[in-house]
């Protein structure tokens, strides 16, 4: 019935470890992978279509903005998902939520407003 989305299997490039504290702002390109924890903004490269996976051991003291966002971990800080947010059980946001397209469990938690934003055209060239 529900079509499963295919940047789960994205290519992780840049992974930040569960003992790693990175301070400053952060930009990658492709998939990047969040154990640890970030203090600064975390972006996806100008034109790139981003993945970012936040762990439920991961924390991002900042905004963040990537084409798509799944989250098991908390942010503090808004979110903007040019494409699509997957919010797991243990997810929790303390900010705004931007989003082409969202699915949250049961469990997942958002202290702030939730904001639509259309998809972008590939996005809707998929469904």
């Amino acid at each position: 019935m529900f079509k499963r989305n295919s940047a789960k299997s994205a290519t992780i490039n840049t992974l930040i470890g569960v003992n790693t504290t990175v301070q400053g702002d952060l930009q990658f390109a492709g998939g990047c992978h969040v154990d640890g924890r970030v203090v600064g903004n975390v972006t996806s490269a100008a034109g790139a279509l981003g993945f970012l996976s936040i762990s439920e051991r991961g924390s991002i003291e900042g905004s963040v903005d990537a084409a798509h966002v799944h989250l098991n971990g908390l942010v503090n800080g808004d979110i903007v998902a040019r494409e699509r947010v997957e919010l797991g059980p243990k997810a929790r946001v303390t900010g705004n939520v931007k989003y082409g397209i969202i699915e949250m469990a049961l469990g997942a938690e958002i202290n702030g407003k939730l904001i639509h934003a259309a998809p972008s055209k590939a996005e809707e060239a998929k469904s």
